[in-house]
């Protein structure tokens, strides 16, 4: 499966299975972070530019310039993203 951002400059791909892993009722915070030890996702989010992904995360207007800053949680935060569009747009 794919996920593509709304200006479409960060993509991923991960299959449904991680994507429902990612996105569940209640905390996701373990799932995700178990997600991104995985090598081909690990791959594909070392590969996104801090600026782009930082500005990607700031049109969502959930977070503010300071925590914005810190890309390891942002790679966190569109992975999340990432497993929520997926799931909805595919039940």
């Amino acid at each position: 499966m794919w996920y593509t951002s709304g200006s479409g400059r960060i993509e991923l791909q991960i299959t449904m299975n991680q994507a429902l892993t990612g996105s569940h009722q209640g905390q996701c915070d373990n799932d995700i972070a178990y997600l991104r030890q995985l090598p081909a996702i690990k791959r594909q989010l070392n590969k996104l530019d801090a600026d782009i992904l930082a500005k990607e995360l700031k049109e969502y207007g959930c977070w503010d310039d300071e925590q914005l800053a810190n890309h390891d949680e942002n790679l966190t935060r569109i992975l999340w993203i990432a497993c929520g569009d997926i799931t909805e747009n595919n039940r």
